[in-house]
Formats: C-alpha cells, structure tokens, sequence
C-alpha cells in the first residue's frame, strides 16, 4: 500500500430495497460522466447483454486530450482530437444530456441541473476531473488576452500553445506543475521537452531559458523513469525548480508568482519573469463530488470519491462504483489506467447484480507516454507499488525511443476510438 493511502474495506454486497417514486426516470445502471471512463464501461455493459445502461453527460463533445500535446507542438491537428458525442455512446445505452449535480446514495438518486431526478439500482461514477483555473490568480485573463500564455490543458489553447512557440524569439519559458493532482501528471513537461527540441532545432537553444517550476519533488515519482528524465533535462539545459507552486498571473507584467515551500516547511513568495509561459491549472474532483456523500471529507483524499483500490467498489456503498480521474484510486490520472481499471469494474459490478462477491482486481496500471523530443518518446508503465510494469514483449521502454513516439502518434488514436471507446480493448 501506498504511504498515506486508505485502503477500503468493502461492505457485503447486500443490496436493501428502495421504494420507488412514481413518475421518476429509473434505470438499472446510471454511469456519471460520457468520458473515456464513462464509455468504456458501457460499452463492456452492453457487450454483456445489459439492456438498461444510461450516461450522464452534458457535453457534445468527446475529446481524445493525449494529442493536444502534439497538437500544442505543431505535430498534430485540434480537429482530429474531437468526435460528436453521439457518435461515441454504445448502441443501446440511453444519453441524458445534463449535468448531475447531487447524488443521494441512501435513496439512489441522481439530481441534474435541468431538473431531473434519475433513480439507480447500480451507479458508476466517473464525472472526471475539474480544471480549476481561477485558482491561480489572473491565469484565466492571461489566457484569453496575453498571445504569450498558453495550456494544453483546454482544447481551445493547444492550438495557441503553438503559435506561442513559433513566435518565440528568445528569453525565459516558463512551464509549471501545480500542487494538487492532475490528469496526465507528465503533460507538462512533455510540452516543455518539445519546446526545448523546437528552440534547438531553431538554431537559438542558447537564446532560450527554460525553467521548470514544478509544486512536487521530483521531475517524476517512479525513479527507473526520472533517472532517464533527469538526463533529458540536462541536455536541454532546463532549469528545474521544485516546490514551487504556482498562485498568480501577472500577465500585463509577464511575472509569475509562486508559493516556494522551504525546507524547514516554512514558504515565500517567489517572482519569475516569463517571455513565455505554459501552465497547468490545479485540479480537483467536480464541486458536485466534493459535496456528496460519496467523497471523502477529510484527510489528504478529501474531496475525491471513495473506491477500494483492487475492486472499484465504493466501502459505504456496495451498489457504487467509481474509476478514472475523480476516484481516489492512488495511482496516476491517464487514460491507460482507465483501460485497465474499466475491465475490472464490469466484472465486479456484473458479480454484484449476479448476487456474488466481487473477484477481480486492478493492480494500479498506469502508463504515461512522455514525449521528450520530435520523434522522442519515453513510454512510462508502472504500478501501485511504482514498479515498472513494460507491456510490450521485448521493447526496453526505459529507453527515449522513436518507435514509442509512432505508437503515441498513430498507434494510440486508433486504439482509442476504434478498440477502447467499443469496449474491445
């Protein structure tokens, strides 16, 4: 177990009748959030025969996010990562286009903002993850006016982040990492490695001051792979500044400020100019999860939904079970987790709505593709325990290789929308 992990012990699978309401939506399975998560589970659902699936989703749109970076690099196009989301639900699963803004899990019911209340038998909760920008002061005004701030983060500024790297003739790139936890905790430094190779291969590197202003301790948390990142980090020359947290934009000055907490745990405040400046906004489970039942409430997994770390089961709630980026599942937030966390949750729900005792078990999976140059890439597999757990037969994947940037460019896409979204993969 992870330090400073709960580990959740779950209830008997006893499911307590409920009486139901006349007149209110019911169905047997409602999953929370029309994402990667969302529709890989109904996918599988449907493929086991499950006629009464529906998807909580208020978005038109479905997004493949692990491009933006390429597309923030020039490498790929914005339009190629987005599909209507009608055409990603499963044949036979019901879309309700709306917000949830409240679960009760004692009555097993779901609030939206437009107004309905959706009965359950079984829940699954994947809504995603919160991009909090008006946490940092003025990032989000230094976004839509200033042409040198830029996140991959939003797909209406990957294509921006781009344009800021051409137009870039020299002086302090600025890349930041924030405190909180975040989804595809390598993307930003992905985009900072392929800014550096840009400025290389522009021919003025030596114009260039790179800095990475990063709230954690490490360049990344599985030593096999930092020991390689470390070494990439030195032949860009960055400049590398931990516990560094980033608080204001002061975008008509070109400063960033920071929270720099010290080694005796006191902190300062810390002011970096900037001529360019990507940054990662901080992140949090939406404000509905915050609110419900199902969060915790305290302690360092507050806010982020309660699931036993090997089943996907909530403890509290045996009907309930949560995967992807708003869980508190103690590994990283990518999308290749989800591809092994959806499996395991069907299989376990199944077993719950057949009256047995859930069996399988997710081992923390994880994968994080980091692209540390054009045609660059380290592809970073690994577990609970952070243990490096290689998937691919006879590949050294603790080696930069250009064969892994092929996968992540072509490879991956196509598994995502024709494989993982299906339920086939």
């Amino acid at each position: 177990m992870s330090e400073g992990v709960t580990e959740h012990v779950c209830k008997d699978p006893v499911m307590v009748p409920v009486a139901r309401v006349p007149g209110m939506e019911r169905h047997r399975v409602v999953i929370i959030g029309g994402g990667t998560a969302g529709i890989s589970v109904a996918a599988r659902l449907a493929h086991a025969g499950q006629k009464d699936v529906a998807i909580l989703e208020p978005s038109s749109h479905h997004y493949y996010q692990p491009m933006w970076t390429l597309v923030g690099a020039g490498e790929a196009r914005v339009e190629d990562t987005i599909r209507d989301e009608s055409r990603c639900i499963p044949r036979g699963v019901k879309w309700i286009q709306d917000w949830a803004e409240e679960v009760d899990p004692v009555a097993r019911t779901v609030s939206t903002r437009g107004g309905k209340r959706i009965e359950y038998d079984f829940l699954v909760v994947a809504p995603g993850i919160q991009l909090d920008w008006d946490k940092v002061k003025g990032l989000r005004q230094a976004l839509e006016q200033r042409p040198n701030v830029s996140s991959n983060y939003d797909v209406r500024y990957a294509p921006k982040t781009w344009e800021m790297l051409r137009a870039f003739q020299g002086g302090t790139a600025l890349f930041t990492h924030p405190a909180t936890p975040v989804k595809c905790a390598g993307a930003p430094q992905k985009i900072m490695y392929l800014a550096a190779d840009h400025f290389r291969k522009r021919s003025f590197q030596d114009k260039a001051h790179v800095i990475f202003a990063s709230a954690g301790k490490v360049i990344f948390g599985v030593k096999e792979y930092a020991a390689v990142l470390e070494q990439v980090v030195q032949r860009y020359g960055i400049d590398t500044r931990y516990q560094h947290n980033l608080t204001e934009v002061r975008g008509d000055k070109n400063e960033a400020v920071f929270t720099r907490t010290l080694a005796d745990g006191s902190t300062e405040e810390v002011v970096i100019p900037y001529d360019l400046l990507h940054a990662c906004p901080p992140q949090s489970a939406p404000d509905f999860i915050k609110r419900s039942p199902l969060a915790w409430q305290e302690g360092g997994t507050k806010g982020w939904v309660k699931a036993n770390k090997h089943t996907l089961q909530h403890p509290d709630h045996p009907e309930v079970f949560a995967l992807g980026d708003a869980s508190d599942l103690p590994t990283s937030r990518t999308g290749a987790a989800i591809r092994k966390q959806a499996p395991v949750l069907v299989e376990n729900l199944l077993a719950i709505m057949a009256g047995r005792a859930p069996t399988a078990s997710y081992d923390g999976y994880a994968s994080c593709p980091l692209t540390t140059g054009y045609g660059k890439l380290l592809l970073a597999e690994f577990d609970y325990d952070g243990k490096p757990t290689p998937s691919i037969p006879l590949i050294d994947t603790l080696k930069e290789r250009h064969d892994m940037w092929l996968l992540k460019k072509y490879g991956l896409p196509q598994l995502y929308w024709k494989l993982m979204l299906r339920g086939w993969a």
